[in-house]
């Protein structure tokens, strides 16, 4: 996964900040913002951040930012001890290989 940088990071910031407060973004509101907070961004950051939020619902993407299908697996449950779903998938397979080698009459040391 690529790296982000401080550029994206402080435009994003920016965008968020503008759209909590019930301001159109803008890539020179983005700027000024980028700017008050003394960070240095990349000349085409704003404009891009700008472009690409353009008549798109902000709410609704902040809302349903895991909920895509590609988004990548589900987050584990709140429970804290119990192990996620693929940890279990993870070391039932471990076992299974480990039994098939038992199961063949030799091993990888024998």
């Amino acid at each position: 996964m690529a790296e982000t940088s401080t550029s994206e990071l402080a435009c994003v910031y920016s965008a968020l900040i503008l759209h909590d407060d019930d301001v159109d973004i803008t890539a020179d509101k983005i700027q000024k913002i980028c700017t008050a907070a003394n960070v240095t961004v990349e000349p085409f950051w704003p404009g891009l951040f700008a472009k690409a939020l353009e008549g798109r619902n902000i709410g609704d993407l902040i809302s349903n930012v895991g909920s895509a299908p590609a988004a990548g697996a589900a987050a584990p449950a709140a429970g804290g001890d119990a192990p996620a779903a693929g940890e279990e998938k993870k070391e039932e397979k471990k076992e299974e290989s480990e039994e098939s080698d038992d199961d063949m009459g030799f091993g990888l040391f024998d």
